[in-house]
């Protein structure tokens, strides 16, 4: 989490967490100056873990609401081509980031962050063929490393989390007043198929 003024960055902290988002968000957010209180609130939409992403999304509506601003949403893994960008140059990237049951989220980005490939969750066969079939020479994100070294496509690895104290980097555009989660892909649960009702029988 990050306060800015305007796009000047006074404080903020990144944590890599597994558990624990809704117990270290609210203090994390308390212990900014101002107790974090600002014009408007971002956050980011995903996809990522789908607990933390709720949690994220649920604070920012919350705070919105009880202090009276705007709460406005941002792809995740677009922020992560963006903070890719500033490290290695204005060029294509494809990101690529833990998603759920061995997949990885990507999403392929040009260079101004242009999309050349939509947002998918898919298996380290199908990312590496998808790597192969863009030609970005850089990969960014948590699974960048794990994907060149799944495919025989040659690139940069560049191992990178999701910040905002980067959101600056972001064009007004990617921002978004409809606060609502970016999953990548499918729920794991699924309500059950309607049961077939025969004549004459009550549904």
């Amino acid at each position: 989490m990050a306060l800015f003024a305007g796009d000047i960055l006074l404080a903020g902290e990144q944590r890599i967490l597994g558990r624990g988002h809704a117990e270290a968000l609210i203090p994390m957010i308390a212990a900014l100056p101002g107790k974090g209180r600002a014009a408007r609130i971002v956050v980011g939409l995903g996809p990522g873990s789908f607990t933390g992403a709720r949690i994220g999304l649920a604070a920012a509506r919350a705070l919105a609401l009880a202090w009276g601003i705007d709460a406005l949403g941002y792809p995740t893994l677009a922020l992560v081509a963006a903070m890719a960008r500033q490290q290695c140059g204005d060029q294509p990237v494809l990101v690529a980031t833990t998603a759920g049951h061995g997949e990885w989220f990507t999403q392929g980005f040009g260079a101004g962050g242009t999309v050349t490939s939509p947002l998918a969750s898919l298996t380290p066969d199908e990312a590496a063929a998808l790597h192969g079939t863009l030609g970005h020479p850089l990969v960014a994100g948590s699974q960048a490393q794990a994907l060149l070294a799944h495919g025989p496509h040659p690139g940069e690895a560049l191992p990178l989390w999701p910040d905002a104290r980067c959101v600056s980097l972001l064009p007004e555009s990617l921002f978004t007043p409809a606060v609502a989660p970016l999953y990548g892909r499918a729920p794991d649960a699924r309500l059950p198929a309607a049961r077939a009702t025969r004549p004459n029988e009550p549904a």
